[in-house]
């Protein structure tokens, strides 16, 4: 038997959990909440309207094993309680009890664990001592990496610096040193990225354990060639995930002021926002804030835009790349980005450097100026993934795992 173990269920753990099912490993999924769960909290999520975020859509919840509890706890205290300090000590209060629970399994028949970083060190020293094989996925740079640049944003903009960032920064030191160990205590470690690995590297980690598996893509879909606005009405803008910092949302409304392109661009922003509210005043109206949507809506509104904006400060990958690039939408992120390994800049997207406004700006003023330009690149969106789908990252992924389980 093989666990693969992760704190929330997500598209590309699946994945993993199907890779396993294909080499006949006989995989169990450990997680904290699912709505396709057996348990009472999976229930309620189902009724109260939330359970879509956390469904299973490629295996069966047959193989699935939940620890709810305290993941409840954590969501009931973050309905309640705006305390960002409080929501990060309940966040690793879940993922404390999570990680226990899933190294009291590491007993036979259980002969490899696949666990995600920060979430495994007590799993993997439990299973050391059983004779389990460990993987380790990274799919993030490296701690202190990721922790360094964001402090320098804070220096250069005061506003992003709250009193709960000063208290995490304290923590940087134990967190960092708890991602080393899982490390160490790894028998193979799987990078979603070269960036992601080279940063781990960079660090003083042996590079020579880590194995580079990028992350797939959804099946080209044909259509996405005639998608987007087609050069009508305003030009259509989409950002896909946490409106955060990390991911560069201040530096796009830095940028989209400078650019001021009033009514003739509209921009859609899906997911959860984490910039201050000083940031976020007086935005114009064509800035429209969506919230977090299932994946497949996320999909369609990709069919209907004219470019994605991922203007990322470090990130391992960026599903949402090769994603879009799927839906034939062309792609505008940076050079600390994983997937811009799919980008080949003017051809299927557009490649900036990261915190740069002014090249922000730059390239947001060059799409709305190009339109026509810019829906000839949904072709070679598409062409960017033929060829490196969610089966061919399972297959890659066998591979490196098949050693381990030997």
């Amino acid at each position: 038997m093989v666990i693969v173990s992760r704190l929330t269920p997500g598209y590309f753990t699946e994945q993993v959990v199907l890779a396993c099912q294909e080499a006949g490993w006989d995989p169990a999924f450990c997680t904290t909440l699912c709505a396709d769960g057996p348990d009472l909290a999976a229930k309620l999520l189902r009724i109260s309207g939330s359970g879509h975020l956390r469904r299973l859509g490629l295996v069966s919840p047959a193989c699935l094993r939940t620890r709810p509890f305290r993941e409840s706890v954590r969501l009931l205290a973050g309905r309640l309680f705006a305390d960002e300090v409080l929501q990060d000590r309940c966040f690793y209060w879940m993922r404390d009890g999570f990680d226990a629970w899933v190294a009291g399994q590491m007993r036979p028949p259980v002969r490899m664990v696949y666990a995600h970083e920060t979430e495994c060190l007590d799993t993997f020293r439990a299973a050391r001592q059983q004779g389990v094989r460990t993987v380790l996925d990274l799919p993030s740079p490296e701690h202190d990496f990721v922790e360094d640049l964001l402090w320098d944003e804070y220096a250069k903009f005061p506003d992003l610096l709250t009193p709960a960032r000063r208290h995490f920064r304290s923590l940087q030191p134990e967190r960092t040193a708890r991602r080393r160990e899982e490390f160490q205590l790894a028998d193979a470690v799987v990078a979603n990225s070269r960036f992601t690995a080279r940063s781990w590297g960079a660090a003083g980690l042996p590079s020579e354990k880590i194995c580079v598996v990028p992350l797939g893509a959804p099946d080209p879909i044909a259509s996405g060639i005639e998608g987007g606005s087609r050069g009508q009405g305003r030009l259509r803008l989409v950002w896909a995930g946490t409106f955060s910092v990390r991911k560069g949302a201040h530096y796009l409304l830095a940028a989209w002021k400078k650019w001021n392109p009033g009514s003739a661009v509209q921009l859609d922003i899906f997911g959860t926002v984490r910039l201050p509210q000083v940031l976020l005043r007086d935005l114009p109206t064509q800035i429209t804030f969506r919230g977090p949507v299932p994946r497949e809506r996320l999909l369609d509104e990709f069919l209907r835009a004219d470019l994605l904006v991922f203007p990322t400060l470090c990130d391992g990958f960026g599903l949402v790349v090769p994603e879009a690039l799927s839906r034939g939408l062309p792609v505008l992120t940076t050079t600390e980005a994983g997937a811009s390994d799919f980008i080949d800049d003017r051809r299927n997207g557009l490649i900036v450097p990261s915190r740069d406004v002014e090249a922000l700006a730059s390239a947001l003023e060059w799409a709305a100026a190009n339109r026509p330009s810019l829906g000839a690149m949904r072709e070679e969106a598409l062409l960017a993934v033929a060829g490196r789908q969610w089966a061919d990252y399972r297959q890659r992924l066998r591979q490196v795992l098949e050693p381990v389980m030997q």
